[in-house]
């Protein structure tokens, strides 16, 4: 009895472990994107306020 106990806790560890390693790389990629977005927005703000300077 005592050693399924142990095995479901040591297969609920593993399986806790590889759905933390997902959400991490899940966030890197999130923040990857971000980044990304933030560099399209900020050459689109700069081509509006150079059209909106040569008015």
């Amino acid at each position: 009895m005592f050693g399924e106990k142990a095995q479901i806790s040591i297969e609920l560890i593993i399986v806790l472990a590889a759905v933390v390693a997902i959400v991490l790389l899940l966030v890197s990629q999130l923040q990857k994107t971000a980044e990304q977005g933030t560099k399209v927005f900020d050459k689109k703000t700069d081509s509006i306020f150079k059209e909106i300077e040569d008015i």
